[in-house]
């Protein structure tokens, strides 16, 4: 595992070749980390990518062409160690390659590369899948960035607020206890009504886990301080993104992951290539996507 450096006037960015994981944000002048820090007493992680999988699988197994297989929560991309590719002063990339270790949890031929770009204040985050295979290729691929909330030391994370781009109410799915999604009509799913796009964040939003928010309500989520003012900004093209903090913990952070794809609902019972929100790459094609951070 190694751990590669971007950085420039305003920020420094630490990557781990290990998943090829953004483990730091750095503001240089005011010295302050706006990426949650990976305690394991809250969560280890800081800012996975998730593939092939988003989400869990129900019965943790699913079947393609005949045959049954298992993949863990998310998937294994952010468990693996990618190779470094290319680096500039600005830009760095990292693949991972099938292997005939990935082929007995995941039957295709796949190459994944993830890059990292800064520029002044905004980090650009860039994946390909690369179908490498004779055959049809599904997937799901996904962000999972954990930003400190509050970002000052001292203050309470129920004096800030989420805001979106869409002032309009977001309507959410919640997962059941074994990570499944509870699917509803839209008209009966959960609400959170925002005032103006900003929704004060309660203690208790997350009890029940991640907020599921489909069909492309908002492209734009930000955190802001206790004034309404926005420190960190995540810009995406996703259908889909998730909410999340650690059910119960009161953990000084809250993740907002931009998804293609999500985990099963809990009356799923297709097979891989029809799973909901998934992908599906024809031999030799690729398949791109970015989201941007903007540090305020």
């Amino acid at each position: 595992m190694s751990v590669q450096i971007l950085k420039n006037n305003d920020l420094t960015l630490k990557i781990s070749s290990f998943g090829a994981e953004l483990t730091g944000i750095t503001d240089n002048a005011a010295n302050r980390e706006y990426l949650w820090k990976g305690d394991p007493a809250y969560w280890k992680r800081r800012s996975p990518v998730l593939f092939p999988v988003v989400g869990s699988l129900k019965n943790q197994s699913y079947h393609y062409r005949g045959k049954v297989y298992s993949l863990p929560q998310h998937g294994f991309a952010r468990d693996l160690e990618f190779t470094p590719l290319r680096n500039t002063d600005s830009e760095i990339w990292f693949r991972l390659n099938w292997t005939k270790e990935t082929l007995k949890v995941y039957p295709f031929e796949f190459a994944l590369e993830i890059g990292y770009r800064l520029t002044h204040r905004r980090i650009t985050v860039m994946w390909k899948v690369i179908n490498q295979g004779l055959g049809d290729m599904f997937f799901s691929i996904g962000a999972h960035p954990a930003f400190m909330c509050p970002l000052i030391e001292g203050q309470s994370q129920s004096d800030y607020y989420i805001f979106f781009d869409n002032d309009a109410p977001i309507h959410y799915l919640l997962v059941n206890n074994k990570g499944l999604a509870v699917k509803k009509p839209y008209s009966e799913q959960a609400v959170l009504n925002t005032e103006n796009g900003f929704l004060k964040i309660d203690p208790h939003l997350f009890d029940q886990d991640a907020l599921i928010i489909e069909n492309n309500q908002s492209h734009s989520v930000s955190l802001a301080d206790s004034k309404k003012i926005p420190y960190v900004t995540v810009h995406f093209d996703a259908p889909l993104f998730g909410l999340w903090s650690p059910a119960g913990k009161n953990a000084p952070f809250i993740c907002i992951e931009p998804w293609y794809g999500r985990c099963d609902s809990s009356d799923f019972n297709g097979s891989f290539e029809e799973k909901e929100w998934g992908n599906h790459l024809k031999a030799g094609k690729q398949f791109e996507a970015a989201y941007t951070i903007d540090i305020v």
